[in-house]
């Protein structure tokens, strides 16, 4: 399956200013998997290295980490001599072993010539907890995110739609009627299916929702374990709690974070290193309000307001437990999570495309779901999970802050009127 991490990962390799590479994600977005296609294309050999499997690795790397050092035994473990340029070196779940973290700063300064590419699934929660010497200003760093819509619909095969959809994003144009019920399909399909490569590789092979909800509450389960394996014994309750939480607040009115909906009377300083555990981890991602339209948007922002999105839409309909037909057909009963989760697939394309995203609230209550800086400029960003055209909160931001243009997501085909680009929901990903 194509991913776009692969013209970054080639774009990497040949830069002449290329530092040791750490690629982060959370679990199962297909790290391992990009980085080892990465390797088989574009090298000679490939030698991998995993602290998960090989817990006696981490011997390696307690008496010496010089490059010279390590370099014939790591040869000598992975049964194949490392060359440099010729050769990938892979380290991954690399969260386990802190020394081997240490020892791309003097890959950086010593060895620059050895191509090395590091991948942990909770680096951020390691990193963060644990008394680690990051090397800074020593690596690259990339995150890795689940496959985007745009992705799954290469995996699906449908690269000519893929085409005509970018075609009719760049001029304002309808996509012709029956491409776009075939798009929107597929992207009912994707709310089910989600990104993870694992699900999306079983949907393309065969169609079955169940034994894909079976794979998605796998990955739940994982990610359950992880909560109690990297986390102190007095958070890992909190945690828990706030992560089951943040589906059920995904379905209110007002989808901004609440800690007393989490438990009766819960407060902030009780929950804030659990909601931090779980975006270190990837698991889900803050998105702020912001309190004036000014750049940088991030000086602006209300620390104490926010929005919280799950990072895989197909992992937020198994965790809900939801039907696989009811979202295909967008059945009446779940016209309160309609909403929330259109937001959450519209954040997630967000992210992926490299977007700082936020929100805007005016003193009356108008709303606008996102705002981002795109091509240098503030844009608001207005999701409808069905064609209503009524956008009143959109009407106020506009008239206070007068943008270049808006961007409409609905189910809407392709158009402009108003100052507003009208996009199709299934098209986030070219935004």
């Amino acid at each position: 399956m194509y991913r776009k991490i692969m013209s970054f990962l080639e774009a990497w390799k040949e830069n002449k200013h290329r530092k040791p590479l750490i690629l982060q994600g959370a679990r199962q977005v297909g790290k391992t998997y990009s980085i080892l296609e990465f390797g088989r294309k574009c090298y000679e050999n490939v030698a991998y290295f995993n602290f998960e499997t090989n817990p006696k690795l981490n011997e390696t790397f307690e008496e010496n980490i010089s490059p010279e050092y390590l370099i014939p035994i790591l040869s000598h473990i992975a049964g194949q001599t490392i060359v440099r340029e010729k050769t990938l070196i892979v380290f991954d779940e690399v969260q386990l072993c802190e020394r081997a973290l240490t020892c791309l700063k003097y890959f950086c300064e010593d060895a620059p010539d050895y191509h090395i590419i590091v991948a942990g699934s909770l680096l951020g929660v390691a990193v963060n907890r644990a008394k680690f010497s990051f090397p800074v200003g020593k690596v690259d760093m990339k995150t890795l995110y689940p496959m985007d819509m745009e992705e799954f619909m290469l995996a699906m095969g449908e690269n000519s739609l893929v085409e005509q959809i970018k075609k009719c994003f760049e001029t304002d144009t309808p996509l012709p009627a029956a491409f776009h019920d075939a798009a929107m399909q597929r992207y009912r399909q994707y709310l089910v299916v989600g990104g993870m490569p694992e699900c999306v590789m079983q949907f393309a092979d065969v169609k079955d929702y169940i034994l894909i909800r079976h794979t998605q509450d796998t990955i739940l389960a994982s990610y359950l374990n992880d909560m109690s394996k990297y986390n102190s014994l007095n958070e890992i309750k909190k945690t828990r709690l706030a992560y089951d939480n943040i589906t059920v607040q995904l379905s209110k009115k007002n989808t901004r974070f609440q800690y007393k909906l989490i438990k009766k009377g819960g407060r902030a300083s009780e929950f804030e290193n659990a909601l931090e555990w779980l975006c270190l981890s990837g698991i889900v991602s803050q998105v702020y309000k912001v309190e004036q339209i000014k750049k940088p948007l991030e000086n602006y922002r209300d620390i104490d307001a926010f929005k919280i999105y799950v990072s895989d839409l197909g992992l937020l309909c198994a965790k809900k437990e939801i039907v696989a037909n009811d979202i295909l057909y967008m059945v009446e009963e779940l016209n309160d999570f309609k909403g929330g989760m259109a937001e959450n697939y519209v954040n997630v394309q967000l992210a992926i495309n490299g977007y700082s995203t936020y929100y805007w609230k005016s003193e009356r209550g108008a709303e606008i779901d996102f705002v981002i800086q795109r091509e240098g400029k503030l844009i608001p960003i207005e999701v409808k999970s069905a064609d209503n055209t009524r956008a009143k909160s959109l009407r106020v931001y506009m008239e206070t802050y007068k943008p270049d243009y808006a961007i409409k997501l609905s189910t809407k085909n392709f158009g402009f009127e108003d100052g507003k680009k009208i996009v199709p929901l299934y098209a986030a990903f070219c935004i």
